[in-house]
């Protein structure tokens, strides 16, 4: 499994704490996503989104799609895109 997580800075100014159930859709529709998280911090002005994907393949295949919408909901929440990067995730786990 792999990681696509992108940093974020809000402001007293940004519109939504979360992206709406339209981005979610969008993202998840991307071939090989399988799953987002999206975390707003509490303490600062930061906001970050994990996206999970199946294959590295998958991950690098979707970068392109990925930037447009990331710089749409920047653009509509009024957010600032501070990184992007990719990892290999090596440990998971989920109490369920």
């Amino acid at each position: 499994m792999f990681a696509r997580i992108s940093t974020y800075q809000t402001s007293p100014n940004t519109l939504r704490n979360a992206p709406t159930e339209e981005i979610i859709t969008r993202v998840l529709q991307l071939p090989g996503c399988k799953g987002i998280y999206y975390l707003n911090s509490k303490e600062s002005d930061k906001a970050l989104s994990i996206t999970l994907w199946d294959t590295e393949e998958s991950m690098v295949a979707t970068r392109q799609d990925a930037t447009r919408i990331r710089e749409e909901t920047s653009e509509a929440d009024k957010t600032h895109i501070v990184s992007v990067e990719e990892f290999a995730v090596t440990a998971n786990s989920l109490n369920t």
